[in-house]
């Protein structure tokens, strides 16, 4: 896990943008106490929402938009794998 100050430093982000997104939720710390730590997923995530905004210009009901398809995407994803793995174990009975 990465704390605060190693991500700010790693996804290249002031302080100020973190807890906006975290206000938004697109980007949700796993929190111990008081302590927030990120992963490496958050950092992944922060660049592409870094990189939509400034980059390409996208608004934040967009991006908003944007993270959802992709989680969406990801979940179903890991449905599919999970249905595939379960046919694999099925097939070799």
């Amino acid at each position: 896990m990465i704390d605060r100050q190693q991500f700010l430093m790693r996804a290249r982000l002031e302080a100020h943008t973190l807890e906006a997104w975290i206000e938004e939720e697109w980007l949700i710390p796993r929190r111990e106490g008081e302590a927030e730590d990120f992963s490496e997923t958050d950092v992944a995530r922060a660049q592409l929402i870094r990189d939509l905004k400034t980059d390409i210009g996208v608004n934040d009901e967009a991006v908003a938009v944007i993270l959802h398809l992709i989680d969406q995407l990801h979940g179903l994803r890991r449905t599919l794998q999970e249905v595939l793995r379960q046919d694999r174990v099925q097939t070799d009975q």
